[in-house]
């Protein structure tokens, strides 16, 4: 593989966690193995691993933009990221606040709603390691 390659799976495992990865890397079939590489390369390997914004910033436009468009699918998979990109619930918040005002309030909140149930799942997971 590319070292492209190679730097988007480290910056993909350490914004969405390792687990995350390993399971998509078990699913990937021949259908699907080139639209990996296409996504490992250019989202993680280039765009998630330039150092032109912190990946806060990232995790906010990205958050941004999945709700503005109506992509709403991956909306909890980045949420679950902030825990590892320093997106603070009130930065998820003011996105949201920010898409509503943008691109729509059914939008934002459509987003809200599916953060809202992603955090309380998090805390779940959460209270059960704690045990």
């Amino acid at each position: 593989m590319s070292e492209r390659y190679e730097r988007g799976q480290v910056v993909r495992k350490a914004v969405l966690g390792e687990d995350h990865v390993e399971r998509a890397e078990a699913g990937k079939t021949d259908l699907d193995a080139p639209f990996q590489t296409l996504i490992t390369e250019g989202a993680w390997g280039t765009v998630w691993a330039s150092d032109g914004i912190s990946r806060r910033e990232r995790s906010m436009l990205t958050l941004a933009l999945l709700a503005a468009l109506g992509n709403f699918e991956e909306i909890a998979m980045h949420i679950r990221a902030t825990a590892r990109t320093g997106a603070s619930k009130q930065d998820v918040l003011e996105t949201f606040q920010h898409v509503a005002v943008y691109a729509g309030v059914p939008r934002a909140n459509q987003a809200l709603k599916i953060a809202k149930e992603t955090y309380a799942e998090m805390e779940q997971d959460i209270h059960r390691t704690d045990r």
